[in-house]
């Protein structure tokens, strides 16, 4: 039997939830239908980084367990341009809410930077930044990595906040679970200076993901 359209995409959306959350969620599954709290994770020191020009890639993949019900709270997220662009604001609320001795450079001004340099800078939203979601990736591949560099160059920085891959599940007691993947970067060297899987849950997507950003961010 041919698989449609729609069942390829179905799959690869629970493949996405599957691989990101089955390192970190391990001891987070419930049993007999209770739910436990979900793992501690790495959380990104904001105050070793103050003053310092980091770079916030936009995101570039948002997945849903099809599972997920139409009328629940990931409805906004549905359309997949309104996805990443929602995506990004909460994500970059949290940064300078959260770390405001940081010198964030957000997905807006990034864009800006590259069409001002069009030609010689690669588009912030097609630079393949969702290859960093591999849990194992110690190292920023090329092409990557030249991108990067090309980008930090005007943005005057070396270190990239890259928001790799952000997925949506359902929890037994109806709440949704989000799944975030981070991972700062130094591109001069190349190497992954920091990852992390961002864990939430809450009533809606949007609560979703924000409580994930809590755990990685400490808050002012």
């Amino acid at each position: 039997m041919k698989s449609t359209p729609h069942r390829v995409r179905a799959l690869g959306a629970r493949t996405l939830l599957i691989m990101l959350a089955a390192p970190a969620c391990a001891k987070a599954q419930h049993d007999g239908g209770e739910l436990k709290p979900l793992p501690p994770v790495p959380v990104l020191s904001v105050q070793a980084l103050a003053g310092k020009r980091i770079a916030v890639l936009p995101i570039t993949l948002v997945a849903a367990d099809p599972l997920l019900q139409p009328d629940t709270g990931y409805a906004p997220y549905r359309d997949r341009r309104q996805a990443l662009h929602r995506t990004d604001s909460i994500i970059s609320e949290a940064l300078v809410g959260r770390g405001p001795e940081v010198g964030w450079v957000l997905p807006p001004e990034l864009r800006k930077m590259a069409r001002r340099a069009a030609g010689f800078v690669p588009d912030p939203d097609q630079m393949g930044q969702a290859v960093l979601r591999a849990p194992k990736l110690t190292t920023i591949p090329d092409p990557l990595r030249s991108s990067l560099r090309s980008l930090l160059a005007i943005a005057d920085g070396r270190l990239a906040l890259v928001p790799a891959a952000l997925g949506f599940g359902p929890e037994p007691d109806g709440e949704i679970r989000a799944d975030l993947s981070l991972v700062l970067g130094d591109v001069r060297s190349g190497k992954v200076l920091w990852r992390s899987l961002a864990l939430g849950r809450g009533k809606t997507a949007d609560d979703a993901l924000n409580a994930a950003l809590a755990t990685v961010l400490p808050g002012p």
